[in-house]
């Protein structure tokens, strides 16, 4: 069987069947591949599909650097995608239009959901920038590969949102306090770290990827093929003795930013502060909750969770007054790097403020994502 397929009737998402495998390319360069709505369910729909066919025993997705066609056997890889479709949050919130943002969120959430649980060896080409969404779609693999090439982040921080799509349940999940310093800060990490934190399995050299992604289109075992060529000769790589865990394990994000700024010639502490200094005060404060309530929550009560929050981000403050509005706006859409955080200070931040984040709006039984096991 030989298929490849635009879903919808675009060209974001290519699917194909080639031998017993399913083959997913993200195809919006431009975008950096950044998930929109459509993408979100068409994603969904062939995951869907293919759970249920028995002639596909594994599925291995990539990003595209470069525009895509069906059928051709070019060899497309580059990024493999840069989040979520921030410019669309920031449109549809301005406009009012909360429904068509809830359902993305809720259609993304049980996406990775169904990632993390996928019955079938799902793979991940993890090449080039994986973050946000992306991280979503791909942290929950069976086989996770990346590359020298690879730069994985959480930076929702950065635009006054919280490390979702199941951040809270795998970045609680990293050794010492790791998923805190990746939360908090939305710092950028390669391969190496990816390998010690135990967000990816395997380094590959981005060269050889084009050959992995035809060899698997052709074994006769996939799943064999997999544990053979791939699983079978990785090495979990030794973690560092990382400088952030004396800090990031503190109870608060003040006592955090104090102790770094606190630091005596010492100028990655200073550095940190300084990021952390320009982050959404309340969404620091948010995120650290988040997390450390994460690190005992299964992954359907964390993703229930994030959709909690998610929803607060948009609906306690509407519009313009969204910290996670405002945060899109000076970063992706006026550019001018200045957002007006409110509060500015991490010091104003009071216990209520954050508290209300976890305040559900719906019942057990009413809750969008109350399937999820």
């Amino acid at each position: 069987m030989n298929q490849a397929t635009h879903l919808s009737g675009h060209s974001d998402i290519l699917a194909e069947v080639r031998g017993q495998v399913g083959f997913i390319t993200l195809n919006r360069p431009k975008a950096l591949n950044a998930l929109s709505l459509q993408m979100v369910r068409d994603l969904a729909a062939v995951l869907t599909a293919w759970r249920d066919d028995h002639a596909v025993v594994a599925v291995a997705i990539r990003g595209t650097n470069k525009a895509g066609r069906p059928g051709t056997p070019e060899s497309l890889f580059g990024g493999f995608c840069a989040g979520g479709d921030i410019r669309f949050f920031h449109q549809v919130a301005l406009a009012g239009d909360l429904e068509l943002l809830d359902a993305f969120f809720t259609e993304e959430y049980r996406l990775n959901h169904l990632i993390h649980n996928y019955p079938k060896p799902y793979i991940a080409f993890m090449d080039g920038v994986v973050m946000g969404g992306g991280m979503g779609i791909s942290v929950g693999a069976k086989l996770r590969i990346v590359t020298e090439h690879s730069k994985l982040a959480m930076p929702e921080t950065n635009i006054g949102l919280f490390p979702d799509v199941g951040g809270g349940y795998f970045l609680s999940r990293c050794p010492g306090s790791a998923g805190e310093y990746l939360a908090l800060t939305g710092a950028v990490i390669g391969a190496a770290e990816a390998l010690a934190y135990g967000l990816a399995d395997i380094q590959r050299p981005a060269a050889s990827l084009p050959a992995l992604w035809e060899e698997l289109a052709s074994t006769a075992d996939p799943e064999q093929w997999v544990a053979t060529n791939l699983v079978a000769d990785s090495v979990r790589a030794e973690r560092a003795n990382d400088p952030f865990d004396a800090y990031f394990s503190l109870a608060r994000v003040k006592h955090i930013v104090d102790a770094l700024e606190a630091a005596k010639d010492d100028d990655w502490a200073k550095k940190t502060a300084a990021i952390l200094r320009k982050r959404s005060p309340l969404m620091l404060h948010v995120t650290l909750e988040q997390i450390r309530r994460a690190r005992s929550m299964s992954l359907g009560d964390d993703l229930r969770m994030e959709r909690d929050i998610v929803h607060h981000c948009f609906h306690l403050r509407p519009g313009a007054a969204s910290e996670t509005v405002e945060g899109i706006r000076a970063l992706a859409i006026a550019k001018d790097y200045t957002p007006k955080w409110q509060p500015a200070r991490i010091e104003d931040v009071k216990p209520p403020m954050v508290q209300a984040f976890f305040a559900s709006p719906w019942t057990a039984d009413t809750h969008p994502l109350r399937d999820l096991a």
